[in-house]
């Protein structure tokens, strides 16, 4: 029995990001030249919104985070964006403008989203993280097409949660992209 518990465990780790976890240092750096650090953030309940700024489902979703913000500020809820696609770096600062980005939104690369996020592929976007007060992440949606289906209402009720001193999410989930 402990050997199969063993291995189920094993292949929970093997197959997809461990929650909860510690958050890693992840940076963004900023259309001005600056750099965001996840980390300045603790002590608050964070949303890392990984996206690409050529994504209609990613600009969708910047502007429900958006909203969002506007109502979850006040309440300890930080909002941050990264896009990590192929130019981003050129193209953040159109991206937040066209969409009404009113929180920290800049820009990364594949790598340290991939590490991040704890997945061997790249993943489908827009990705969520919901990190907590203390910087542990309590879930993820990596092309969740579930949860992202009806995001208004998810998102807050993920919040909520959270900020209710809920118990661990412990929820991940993970859509591979397909090969080229």
């Amino acid at each position: 029995m402990r050997k199969l518990i063993a291995l189920l465990l094993l292949g929970v780790s093997l197959f997809g990001a461990q929650i909860p976890r510690k958050a890693p240092e992840f940076v963004i750096q900023s259309p001005d030249g600056k750099q965001q650090l996840l980390s300045a953030y603790r002590g608050k309940i964070v949303v890392l919104a990984l996206m690409f700024t050529t994504c209609p489902h990613c600009q969708k979703t910047a502007g429900i985070l958006a909203q969002v913000q506007k109502e979850y500020g006040d309440k300890g809820v930080q909002i941050l964006g990264a896009a990590f696609d192929q130019g981003a770096a050129f193209q953040v600062q159109q991206f937040i403008k066209m969409f009404g980005v009113n929180f920290p939104c800049g820009y990364s690369n594949q790598k340290a989203v991939m590490d991040f996020l704890q997945v061997t592929e790249p993943p489908f976007v827009p990705d969520l993280v919901f990190i907590d007060k203390t910087g542990m992440i309590r879930s993820q949606y990596v092309g969740d097409e579930k949860f992202l289906s009806n995001q208004e209402v998810n998102i807050r009720a993920e919040l909520d949660k959270m900020l209710k001193g809920g118990g661990v999410s412990a929820h991940t989930a993970t859509k591979k992209a397909p090969k080229s």
